[in-house]
């Protein structure tokens, strides 16, 4: 590959794994800020009550269609031009523009063309970037990145926080503001790639355990994470609806705040989970325990009458979320199969974060008319036990990548 010539450093620099990271946290600071809080007030001031969740609904499953194909086109082709930088860059340019292009749509059909677009040329950075993460960091650093990448959801909730602050910037203006701090969070990496042998593929991983068994452990894992992420998408696109259903009177920027702290707290938690399990050798246990306790803020959430109690049921689902997400994506990368073809690959695995988009919105529409939110809230407590069951087995699997 012309950005992957040579051996593999031994370790990366720990400024090149900050850097990339960083990178990868603005992926969350373009999608994060616009999806939850953005996208959403906009819509709310164009149509009223329902007809803004059937809105926001259509625009989830359009924009994750659009994610889920971009993910892998945009993989596999920097997997066979040999290039990752080329892709994220046009990607960052790409995705940056068409934010600005989003006040000029007003109809349902041209908000859908935007995300969509917009989808696509996000994902056109985010899918080589990951590759790259898969490329060039060899085995024994991938927890220390996975910690890291841990901290860009709540970069992204920040941001979020950051940009509806009353007063900074007129709502177009917030989109200018997204746009600027992605760019800038994405630029260093870009500009530092080939530096400290930041550009060398790092040697592919002997598998330890057998094909059939391994294949086992992915197929549990990447249900698992499916199920989880379903509530998770649900929760992403209609948090701000939903706290609307308890008040009325609750503003975006509530909204974005809860998010950004739940988020930023999960973060060293997740570090400090992910160091335990490696000491325990108990690397499916903190997965476990995540989705046993998601499932009680999911449940205070459906019995939730009053905003506090609703925020604090919440904020004990996404703090167990983020953190088995957080775990979840770290060892994805050191179990990828094909050294040549990791941006195929990941994107294939990229679908357990965009085919909820799809599933989410029909569970919305058919649940939520006749049993309001509680009655999707405590489907997606469902959701998450299974998963837990999912993951039990792999604990005591003596043949499991542990």
């Amino acid at each position: 590959m012309p950005d992957q010539p040579g051996a593999a450093p031994l370790r990366q620099p720990l400024w090149f794994l900050v850097l990339y990271a960083l990178a990868w946290a603005g992926g969350a600071i373009a999608y994060v800020p616009f999806l939850t809080i953005l996208l959403p007030v906009r819509i709310a001031a164009l149509v009223p009550g329902e007809q803004a969740i059937m809105w926001l609904s259509a625009i989830a499953f359009c924009g994750a269609i659009s994610a889920s194909v971009g993910h892998i086109l945009f993989g596999w082709l920097s997997d066979i031009t040999g290039a990752r930088r080329p892709w994220v860059a046009l990607g960052l340019a790409l995705s940056c523009v068409l934010l600005l292009v989003v006040p000029a749509a007003h109809s349902l059909q041209a908000i859908i063309a935007v995300v969509v677009l917009w989808q696509l040329g996000l994902n056109m950075m985010l899918a080589p970037l990951a590759a790259w993460g898969a490329d060039c960091v060899p085995d024994g650093q991938k927890g220390l990145l996975g910690g890291l990448l841990a901290f860009a959801p709540g970069l992204g909730a920040l941001a979020g926080a950051v940009v509806t602050i009353p007063g900074l910037a007129t709502a177009d203006g917030r989109l200018v503001v997204v746009a600027a701090i992605v760019a800038a969070a994405v630029l260093p990496a870009l500009l530092m790639w080939n530096r400290a042998g930041a550009n060398t593929p790092a040697v592919p991983a002997t598998p330890r355990t057998g094909p059939q068994n391994r294949r086992h452990a992915a197929i549990r894992m990447w249900a698992a994470r499916l199920l989880v992420q379903v509530a998770e998408a649900a929760l992403f696109s209609f948090l701000y609806l939903w706290l609307r259903s308890i008040d009325p009177g609750v503003q975006d920027h509530l909204t974005a705040r809860v998010f950004s702290t739940v988020l930023v707290l999960s973060a060293p938690a997740a570090l400090l989970a992910g160091r335990w399990a490696d000491k325990r050798r108990q690397p499916f246990l903190p997965l476990v325990i995540c989705t046993l306790v998601a499932p009680i803020g999911l449940v205070g959430m459906a019995l939730a009458t009053t905003v506090p109690a609703g925020i604090a049921s919440y904020a004990v689902f996404g703090f167990s979320t983020s953190i088995f997400l957080a775990l979840h994506s770290a060892q994805t990368l050191r179990t990828l199969p094909d050294s040549n073809r990791r941006g195929r690959d990941l994107g294939l695995f990229n679908l357990t974060n965009t085919m909820p988009s799809l599933v989410m919105p029909w569970f919305t529409i058919a649940l939520v008319p006749w049993f309001g939110f509680s009655g999707l809230f405590l489907l997606f407590a469902a959701l998450a036990l299974v998963a837990a069951a999912l993951l039990a087995e792999l604990r005591s699997d003596p043949d499991s990548d542990s």
